[in-house]
């Protein structure tokens, strides 16, 4: 089971299947208010309630686990994903209570860091100085709190050992939370750099907790989908270094049971409008077909595959 967090260029310009009309709606679970998903969900039922005619779609807010439980259960046909949480769902491991039978792999898309952000006055300078702390946490659902009682874990704490733990449903009320300091801290897993992280340093200087070697080890332990990533230098204010910490990749999946033929024009429709959605997200720039095709331990969907064999991705 591979995972890669190196991308390439998308070449747009591919046409639609007029068979793939449909009259169908299509709900669509995303992320928190302040992350990236929202506005990347914005622009995918754009581009195919326009090449696919009658088509709806109806977005939503929601969450890593939550999008693969809402798939697998019926209460959503679209979702964002996160490649350790969706793994985490095929095999019925924790959160999860059963396997997700119902979930298949439409696209990956790009990588995501997860970030345990701290403000610079408030003495933390490593994972075990959150004991005792009020920290700003995405509430049950989300990948990044998983996340969080994982790097606490890995530290051998738990969320009895901080001050306070504070479960936000947007990354947009943590950072308020941060600014008005009732949170010396903040955990989040998205694209980098994270508007919510700039938003948050226009205000108040902040840093990027950084991992070791070891603690990478510990969170692998923990979940073999982790993987060492780096946040380069200069890519929040004052940040003259380049920040190590932990990623996975962030994909979108569907429900097994769409029509074949519906979701090789989704992709293919996907495929054909990348451009826009590079423009709200620069990470996906470097994405290449073969990388959106990859195999992450997830089932492919037959109508997502059928397109990549077809441009030769697979």
């Amino acid at each position: 089971m591979r995972r890669s967090f190196v991308f390439a260029a998308v070449v747009a310009g591919l046409g639609f299947a007029a068979s793939a009309a449909s009259a169908d709606t299509y709900r669509f679970m995303t992320g928190p208010q302040g992350g990236a998903w929202v506005p990347l969900a914005g622009s995918l039922k754009a581009m195919w309630e326009k090449a696919l005619p009658g088509a709806s779609v109806q977005t939503s807010p929601g969450a890593g686990i939550a999008n693969v439980l809402g798939i697998h259960q019926g209460k959503a046909e679209v979702g964002f994903g996160n490649s350790i949480s969706t793994v985490d769902g095929m095999q019925g491991a924790e959160p999860f209570k059963e396997k997700t039978t119902n979930v298949c792999q439409m696209a990956s898309l790009y990588p995501q860091y997860f970030k345990v952000v701290v403000l610079a006055d408030a003495g933390i300078n490593s994972i075990a100085d959150l004991k005792g702390k009020s920290v700003a946490i995405q509430t049950r659902g989300n990948t990044a709190e998983v996340a969080t009682q994982h790097i606490l874990k890995a530290f051998g704490m738990d969320y009895s050992a901080l001050g306070k733990a504070n479960f936000i449903p947007s990354y947009t009320d943590a950072v308020s939370m941060m600014k008005d300091g009732h949170a010396q801290a903040f955990t989040l897993g998205t694209t980098s750099p994270a508007s919510s992280i700039m938003d948050l340093a226009s205000a108040r200087d902040m840093k990027i907790l950084p991992y070791s070697d070891d603690t990478v080890a510990k969170m692998r332990q923990i979940n073999p989908g982790y993987a060492k990533i780096s946040i380069p230098a200069n890519t929040y204010p004052k940040q003259t270094q380049a920040v190590q910490v932990v990623g996975y990749a962030a994909h979108l999946i569907v429900s097994c049971k769409l029509p074949d033929d519906r979701v090789y024009a989704m992709t293919k429709t996907m495929h054909a409008n990348f451009k826009d959605l590079t423009l709200i997200n620069k990470a996906m720039e470097v994405t290449t077909p073969k990388m959106m095709a990859e195999d992450i331990g997830v089932p492919m969907h037959p109508g997502a595959a059928r397109y990549y064999k077809e441009i030769g991705a697979l």
